[in-house]
């Protein structure tokens, strides 16, 4: 899913603007062009890509992430960039602030609600080598930090953590950070807290959240839902007992603004083993221990585990797992091709 969008937190003494064209300032004019292509510094927030530089000024796009680079160093060798300390400074209080090592899209939204500002910030970040990136790849999102020590730390600790989980599992946000930080060891007290490790799991895109707030693996259905019985999964989850499926299909709507016909929503309960009918049109996830099967096999299997039993028992029994009339069982108990009443008034399966 999406990440949300959280309030921006800065608040700096300067603008991040005019301290990033102070720094161009110290460019020739391709150079400037170049960068300011590059990081969308310009009227326009869209940053270009190499191959669109260079067909611009009919060079190579390694050449222009030559002189991309070669800009960077010229920079950070100007006088502009020497009396630039506060900038930088600031913005290292900021990502230490933020937990030391934050997902790029999350630092930047943090900085400034602006995308324009955070093409600027973002500008700030690549000239001053204090800020370390660590790119995109199968486990992390882009991400930045300072401290390269903790950055591993936190790294190893979310790794464990989701092979720690399997594709069924689904977690409370409480639950999820207080595994999170069973796994990590050797950081500050004060990098403990949720809002801080709520950042730190944000980083990894193996793990995440469903519409409903509860974490899990991205690989299972449960968390990244995708069709009707994925909707209706969580649905049941959280109404926490058996439901109609005419209520199955109104939940849908209402808790993830997705279409949902009655019809539908029915026939993809059929076909799910997660789910089990307990009664005249009523479901219940198979994960919560109901049996599967009509009243007649849910007497077969009672008899199966328990033996023998009363009518009394065998109907108590009967009604822990469906949603039925005394009599129903009744009338299943009286089929003589599978049941029969032993002379002590105790019912058996037939063999």
């Amino acid at each position: 899913m999406a990440t949300k969008i959280s309030t921006p937190v800065a608040s700096f003494t300067f603008k991040p603007k005019q301290a990033a064209r102070k720094l161009l300032a110290a460019l020739p004019e391709r150079a400037r062009d170049v960068i300011v292509s590059r990081y969308g510094l310009g009227e326009s927030p869209r940053k270009m890509t190499l191959e669109a530089i260079g067909k611009k000024y009919g060079i190579t796009r390694e050449r222009v992430r030559q002189i991309e680079n070669h800009a960077l160093l010229s920079i950070r060798k100007s006088v502009p960039y020497k009396s630039a300390t506060q900038f930088f400074t600031e913005l290292e209080e900021l990502v230490r602030v933020l937990g030391g090592i934050i997902a790029e899209d999350e630092l930047l939204s943090l900085a400034s609600p602006d995308k324009g500002s955070q093409n600027y910030i973002h500008f700030l970040l690549v000239v001053d080598e204090s800020f370390k990136k660590e790119k995109e790849d199968e486990h992390f999102k882009h991400r930045w930090y300072i401290d390269k020590a903790l950055a591993n730390k936190v790294h190893e600790a979310l790794q464990k953590l989701y092979k720690s989980l399997s594709d069924s599992d689904l977690i409370s946000e409480l639950d999820i950070i207080s595994k999170f930080l069973a796994h990590i060891e050797g950081i500050a007290e004060h990098l403990k807290n949720e809002h801080v490790v709520r950042r730190y799991l944000n980083l990894s895109k193996m793990i995440s959240k469903n519409p409903l707030g509860e974490w899990g693996l991205i690989t299972s259905p449960n968390v990244r839902a995708k069709g009707m019985r994925d909707f209706a999964f969580l649905v049941l989850r959280k109404h926490g007992s058996p439901i109609h499926f005419r209520e199955v299909a109104k939940s849908i709507e209402k808790l993830f603004a997705r279409k949902a016909h009655v019809a539908t929503t029915h026939n993809e309960l059929i076909k799910d083993p997660r789910f089990v009918l307990v009664g005249r049109g009523l479901y219940a996830l198979s994960e919560w221990g109901y049996m599967s099967g009509v009243v007649r096999d849910v007497i077969r299997k009672i008899l199966t585990k328990h033996g023998p039993l009363t009518r009394e028992d065998i109907v108590g029994k009967v009604l822990k797992e469906r949603y039925v009339k005394e009599n129903t069982i009744l009338v299943n108990l009286q089929n003589s091709k599978f049941f029969k009443k032993e002379k002590d008034g105790r019912y058996s399966l037939i063999q």
